[in-house]
């Protein structure tokens, strides 16, 4: 009979552990489980696409809601042995061995030979009164997520960075009613290729600070200054301050690299960082993944991470000569064939 406590112990102990159960999570795990990998997702349940109505741009899912997207991701993975449970990491240590020990925040410590991020990113958006309540429906950061559902209307864009300026030409490929709101940015920081490209474009440049919006019927329908004065919108785009949530990475030493969208962790083309066994991906490993690089970067790290556990315990075993063991008792007595 196996002592409750050794089997509870036992029971807490994984291969490969993955924080974060967006779509890089869930497609490493589900890569993993495929391979026959004792798995474990943690699931804080705060994908950063949830305000969304829908995701575009993946294909054969383009269209599908962020939430019945992770419900199938979360269904599939089940089908492979993987264990999802809904908590939040909230500390990981390395051991001597070079493996981690993560504890959750209900208490509960789980032990991995490898361990994934895929955590993403927190969007802060600027504190302009009614954004928060309309991100995702007509206040919009990505024009390749949401340009075609709002085509043709009247665009704002509230610059909030050097790149907003970016933003507002970009935007034009969906609509040629483009209004930049320089907000809290002065005219002279615009540069004379800003203003040309701006001009080139057709997009109509206003000062002033934003300090709020205008919403009628559960409809955004303009954009409020200081001054008073009303510009009538249909879409406002913003760039949020995206805010990677890296904590795990920094207790455990990852190298980070600042970037003009934050700090993110020095990574190979698997997902490897600079601690052996860690592992990121998705948007806790650059600004730029969409929901389909986030899978697709996933799928890559969860098949690297079989690799690296294939080949560890075979190195293993040949160090400790089981493998020419095993070798040579499958050998005896077997006939042996002359050519």
């Amino acid at each position: 009979m196996t002592d409750n406590n050794e089997n509870n112990e036992n029971n807490e102990k994984y291969e490969v552990v993955v924080v974060g159960g967006g779509a890089a999570g869930l497609s490493a795990a589900l890569v993993l489980g495929r391979a026959r990998r004792r798995t474990l997702v943690v699931d804080a349940g705060e994908p950063r696409n949830a305000p969304s109505a829908h995701m575009q741009g993946f294909l054969s899912r383009d269209g599908m809601s962020p939430a019945r997207f992770l419900a199938a991701g979360r269904e599939e993975i089940e089908r492979y042995g993987v264990e999802l449970v809904r908590d939040r990491a909230v500390e990981a240590v390395r051991d001597a061995d070079g493996e981690f020990d993560v504890t959750l925040a209900g208490g509960r410590t789980v032990h991995a030979r490898q361990l994934v991020v895929a955590t993403g990113l927190k969007d802060e958006l600027p504190a302009v009164p009614g954004l928060a309540e309309r991100f995702g429906r007509d206040v919009l950061h990505c024009p390749y997520c949401h340009g075609w559902e709002v085509r043709d209307q009247a665009f704002g864009v509230l610059a909030t960075t050097p790149l907003s300026v970016h933003q507002a030409l970009m935007v034009t490929q969906w609509s040629k009613d483009v209004t930049l709101f320089l907000h809290r940015t002065g005219e002279d920081e615009l540069n004379d290729d800003d203003l040309r490209r701006l001009a080139a474009a057709g997009v109509h440049v206003v000062p002033g600070e934003v300090t709020g919006i205008v919403v009628e019927a559960d409809r955004l329908t303009g954009v409020r200054l200081a001054d008073g004065t009303t510009h009538t919108r249909e879409a406002l785009f913003v760039a949020p301050r995206a805010v990677p949530r890296t904590d795990l990475l920094r207790q455990l030493g990852a190298e980070l690299s600042e970037t003009p969208f934050g700090a993110y962790p020095v990574v190979d083309e698997r997902g490897l960082t600079t601690v052996r066994g860690l592992w990121a991906a998705g948007n806790a490993s650059g600004f730029a993944e969409q929901v389909i690089n986030a899978a697709s970067r996933g799928y890559r790290t969860g098949a690297a991470i079989n690799g690296e556990l294939l080949f560890t315990d075979l190195d293993a075993a040949v160090a400790t000569g089981s493998a020419a063991r095993g070798f040579a008792a499958a050998g005896q007595g077997a006939c042996v064939r002359s050519f």
